[in-house]
C-alpha cells in the first residue's frame, strides 16, 4: 500500500483526530430496582389450633383484618391478636354479609369449639380464681 491510500484511508476515518478509542472490556450491568429493601416483618399465625396459650400471648402478626377477634382475645393497633386469658387456640369461620370471616378464639378446655352455642350452654366466663396458667390445671386453687 502507497503512503498517499494510508493518509487517505486515515483521513477518512472519524477517529483520526480525537486519538485512540477505548472500548469495554465487560458489558454494562444495568440498574436493579427495588435492591435490597427492608427485612422481614414476621408476619403470619404464632401459635395454631390447639396450642396452649396464655395472657398476652400472640396469636396472629398480620397487616389488615385476615384473622378478626374472637372470645377471649383482643386485637392491638397494628392488628395483632393476643390471648386474653389461658386456654386453647381455636379458629373458625362465620357468615358475614355475602361471605364468611375468619375468627381467632381462646377456649377454657381443650374438648371446647368456636362458636360457642351460647343459648344452650351460656356465655364461657374467665374469672381467674383458678390457676390456669399451667396446661395441666386440673381444678387446683390459688
Amino acid at each position: 500500500m502507497s503512503f498517499l491510500t494510508r493518509c487517505l484511508d486515515s483521513a477518512r476515518s472519524p477517529f483520526t483526530l480525537l486519538g485512540a478509542i477505548r472500548t469495554a472490556t465487560k458489558r454494562a450491568g444495568g440498574t436493579v430496582h427495588n435492591h435490597g429493601g427492608s427485612p422481614g416483618k414476621r408476619l403470619g399465625v404464632k401459635k395454631f389450633s390447639d396450642q396452649y396459650v396464655i395472657p398476652g400471648n400472640i396469636i396472629v402478626r398480620q397487616r389488615g383484618t385476615l384473622f378478626h377477634p374472637g372470645q377471649h382475645v383482643k386485637m392491638g393497633r397494628d392488628h395483632t391478636i393476643y390471648a386474653t386469658i389461658p386456654g386453647f387456640v381455636r379458629f373458625y369461620k362465620e357468615k358475614w354479609m355475602m361471605g364468611e370471616r375468619r375468627f381467632v378464639g381462646v377456649v377454657l378446655d381443650r374438648g371446647d369449639v368456636l362458636p360457642r352455642d351460647q343459648a344452650s350452654r351460656g356465655r364461657s366466663r374467665y374469672c381467674g380464681l383458678v390457676d390456669r396458667t399451667r396446661p395441666d390445671h386440673e381444678t387446683q386453687p390459688i
